[in-house]
């Protein structure tokens, strides 16, 4: 991990994030105080996955029960 100051950081931009691009993490300070982190990308946001999210919270429901409890009297104590 590198660590570079706020004014440096401005002037060299370019080369920060050739770092980055090459896998590095960049830390930006401001008087000596961490104000920015600069890391590689993560994985791609994977589209599939996300629309199959909400069968997937379906199936885990399933079976689950409150007890006898309603969802009404539950929000009248304040609990959700």
């Amino acid at each position: 991990m590198k660590e570079i100051g706020a004014f440096e950081a401005k002037t060299r931009l370019s080369q920060l994030l050739d770092w980055v691009e090459a896998g590095e993490e960049v830390v930006i300070t401001r008087r000596g105080k961490v104000v920015a982190r600069l890391v590689p990308p993560g994985p791609a946001f994977d589209r599939e996955r996300g629309r199959k999210a909400p069968r997937r919270v379906r199936e885990m429901r399933k079976g689950v029960t409150l007890g006898g409890l309603r969802i009404k009297d539950l929000v009248s104590e304040g609990r959700l």
